[in-house]
């Protein structure tokens, strides 16, 4: 600060420099002047010269000092009443700029939220014409025409209800009850969902788990699940998807598909926002928001999430719930 505010002054320093060698210049040209006076009065003036601007910068750099405090907060509460009138007229404009801002931040904040309420009732206005869909489809005789519709069916309402947890993502911790949770239940719940698409693909599941209760958040746990075996069936081909867990201090749970697997350089990036893959980057059922929903989900309900994958032979994601010690952090919200 006291460089900045040096040279901000500078042309003043440098006008007293040359007047004292002015007035010494004088002294030696005119033998009627005494040096010896003249460097006495250059040496007080310059005392005082040095004494003002202390003088100065401590006054002058405590109004901008608190300017950078408004910087950081936009609020002019924390800046000090200017001086001079030049700290007046910019203390004026600032205030004026800062209730600008806060009242354009809270106009901007009360559209998104209108936004997003908007969005989460279209979303289930939605629902209703699709579950009205699935049952007429279900009355449907035509096998070869069912398929295919319930496929899309089920595409729309994944994505729908990915939307939906997306949108509900900044009120979580609000929204989380934490109990005992048959994790099984929940796994059968979501083949369920999938099942047809499932028969189309010819994959099946094959479920074996030590310990099926955990304490944790039925509905956040099922779009977990949801999106784990979603992926799992939709890069698997006639194959069978394993569902392991194990027992003990910390139960785990491993989701292994044999599909086409994640490349190594994707691996570190796959719970990014909005990633898909650098091989497969033109796949169109990717949309990049799954895995990073799940990662976002996981770390608020203390689930650690592991991912083993080899290219063409499939890839397994490992969830490690946390143990009753852990889970007193999350009911704490």
């Amino acid at each position: 600060m006291i460089r900045a505010f040096l040279w901000e002054r500078k042309s003043w320093i440098l006008m007293f420099i040359f007047l004292q060698f002015f007035y010494l210049g004088i002294a030696f040209l005119d033998a009627a002047i005494p040096v010896a006076s003249i460097l006495y009065v250059s040496f007080l003036s310059s005392l005082f010269f040095l004494g003002f601007l202390f003088f100065r910068y401590q006054r002058e750099t405590r109004f901008y000092k608190g300017l950078e405090e408004w910087s950081r907060n936009f609020t002019i509460s924390g800046v000090p009443e200017p001086d001079s009138p030049f700290e007046n007229i910019l203390y004026t404009i600032l205030t004026e700029q800062g209730q600008s801002l806060k009242e354009a931040a809270s106009e901007n904040r009360r559209r998104l939220d209108q936004e997003k309420d908007d969005l989460l009732t279209w979303i289930h206005e939605v629902k209703t014409p699709l579950t009205a869909m699935h049952l007429i489809m279900e009355r449907m005789e035509n096998d070869a025409l069912k398929a295919p519709l319930k496929y899309e069916w089920l595409r729309i309402h994944l994505l729908l209800d990915q939307q939906l947890h997306q949108k509900r993502m900044d009120i979580m911790e609000n929204d989380l009850y934490i109990e005992r949770i048959d994790v099984e239940d929940l796994l059968y719940q979501e083949i369920k969902t999938l099942q047809s698409w499932c028969i189309q693909k010819g994959i099946g599941f094959d479920i074996d788990l030590a310990s099926t209760e955990v304490l944790s958040d039925s509905k956040w746990l099922s779009f977990v699940f949801r999106q784990l075996l979603t992926n799992a069936v939709k890069y698997s081909e006639a194959t069978d998807i394993e569902i392991t867990g194990t027992a003990g201090d910390q139960m785990t749970l491993s989701i292994r598909d044999k599909g086409r697997g994640i490349e190594p350089q994707d691996l570190p990036r796959i719970f990014d926002k909005g990633f898909t893959s650098t091989v497969h980057h033109n796949h169109s059922a990717s949309t990049g928001m799954g895995l990073y929903l799940t990662k976002v989900i996981t770390d608020s309900l203390l689930i650690k999430i592991e991912v083993d994958s080899t290219p063409g032979e499939g890839s397994t994601f490992t969830l490690i719930f946390p143990d009753r010690n852990e889970i007193h952090q999350v009911m704490g919200m």
